[in-house]
Parts: structure tokens; sequence; C-alpha cells
């Protein structure tokens, strides 16, 4: 019976220790949690911390790299990998980011009407509307990037006489 009472008195007597070391160790974080909270320069650094935070966020979403618009594999996939990143920033719940991702996407489909018509079906009406609003600016873009890829001129076509225009160039394989 002694043991009984000596292994329950143990029992409480750790119980009792644990619960003192995670007090301490709670009161300990809050101390100094209110120590830097109220140091001087806290606000300040949170702001520069929070400033380039979002700089970092704008500059990488506003960096995408087209593909090479001749490479019809690298355009299809940088296509999927936009309808895909698209979805999950939507799942994730983050919809400006999504429909960035989205509006990269659609100039680059080879249909855009039925992928338009699609996600007008799969959307929410709100989503979707944003979309439509950022394709403009999406598509001005696209264009002067597009633009200024075919504007550097080849060695080819440096040369004097060489036609103006882009050439075509048939395999005898396409001709019939």
């Amino acid at each position: 019976m002694s043991s009984v009472v000596s292994n329950l008195y143990s029992n409480s007597i750790v119980k009792y220790a644990v619960a003192g070391a995670g007090l301490c160790f709670l009161g300990y974080c809050i101390y100094f949690d209110s120590k830097r909270r109220n140091h001087p320069d806290f606000k300040k650094k949170l702001r520069e911390r929070r400033k380039k935070s979002n700089s970092t966020k704008s500059s990488k979403t506003g960096s995408i790299q087209l593909p090479d618009l001749q490479n019809q594999e690298a355009v299809q996939k940088f296509f999927f990998e936009q309808v895909q990143l698209g979805e999950e920033l939507l799942a994730a719940g983050d919809v400006e980011n999504a429909v960035e991702h989205l509006s990269n996407a659609v100039p680059l489909c080879g249909q855009p009407q039925q992928l338009l018509q699609v996600l007008e079906q799969t959307l929410p009406p709100q989503v979707f509307q944003l979309l439509v609003q950022k394709l403009p600016e999406v598509n001005k873009r696209y264009a002067s990037m597009f633009a200024s890829s075919m504007a550097m001129p080849s060695a080819a076509s440096a040369a004097p006489g060489a036609s103006k225009g882009p050439t075509l160039t048939l395999a005898e394989d396409d001709v019939e």
C-alpha cells in the first residue's frame, strides 16, 4: 500500500514539475516578446520587412518570361504551367495572382475563345470578370514582347538584298 501512495505522490510531483516548467517557458516567451515589441526600432524594422516582401511579390508576378514563340513545345509547356499555377493559386485563395497566371495563358492558347468559354463556366463570376479586365493589359504586354523579339535582326536579314519579312521554308514532306 505504501508503494501505491508513493507512486501517486511521485506522479503528482512530476505533473506539477512539468506544469511549472511549462508556465516558466510561457512566461519567458511573453517577457521577451514584450521586450521585442517595445523596442524603439521594432515598428521601423517591421515596416521595412513588409515593404521588402511586398516588393519581391510584385516583382515575381511582373517578371514572367515568355518562351520562344517559335518553339511550339515550349509554348505548350508554358501554357500548361500558367493554367496549373492559376488553378493552384485560386484553390489557395490568392485570386489576384491566379488571375495573373490565367491571363498569361489565354493569349497563348490556340483557341482562346473556347478557353474563355470554359473558364466562364468553371470560374466564379467575380474571378472571371477580373480575368476579362486583365486580358487587354496582358495582350498589350505580349504584343510588345513579341514585337521586340521580332525586331532583332538576324545575320541573314542583315545582308543587302534580303527580304524584310519572315521567310517560310518548306520541306519536301510539307508539299503534296
